[in-house]
């Protein structure tokens, strides 16, 4: 009789991740989270969307809800221009009608290797509604955003709007 084959535990030694420029601060996500980059352009906007949505992008065939991070965490809307990007995000599961969801950006998102022994959390940081934490990255404060919480609020919305 055959043994099952054990999983062995690998301790992952650094997370690949970018830093993604929103007005006022850097949102850190793993680059897993992030389907692709994109040059900013107008989403189209819906009548009576709330300020936070900004609009839909069509990106690879299909229309991707663009929000306003900023304005969903109950800051001012940032203004944009062409050095903006749009940052499309896989989706975490809230719905198969979700599958992506994209934050507009201030700029060009910088590649970050996160290593466990340079970032901790940040317990002094000031979190908004959509922040899950404020960490502290080799010296540099930043936020990670809870992604998850970001696509309920906005299919929370759609499904009233049907």
């Amino acid at each position: 009789m055959n043994e099952p084959q054990r999983l062995s535990h690998a301790t992952v030694e650094e997370v690949a991740s970018l830093l993604i420029p929103v007005a006022g601060r850097q949102l850190l996500v793993p680059t897993v989270t992030v389907a692709e980059m994109v040059p900013y352009r107008e989403p189209q906007r819906h009548i009576d969307a709330p300020d936070w949505y900004l609009g839909d992008i069509e990106w690879r065939d299909q229309l991707i809800p663009v929000i306003c991070y900023e304005v969903m965490c109950g800051e001012a809307q940032p203004s944009y221009s062409s050095a903006c990007r749009i940052a499309v995000l896989n989706g975490t599961g809230i719905s198969d009608d979700l599958p992506f969801i994209a934050i507009a950006t201030q700029g060009i998102p910088k590649l970050a290797r996160v290593k466990a022994e340079e970032i901790h959390e940040d317990e002094d940081a000031e979190l908004k509604r959509f922040d899950m934490m404020g960490v502290v990255h080799a010296g540099e404060k930043h936020v990670i955003p809870n992604v998850t919480a970001l696509e309920q609020a906005f299919y929370d919305y759609r499904r009233t709007q049907v």
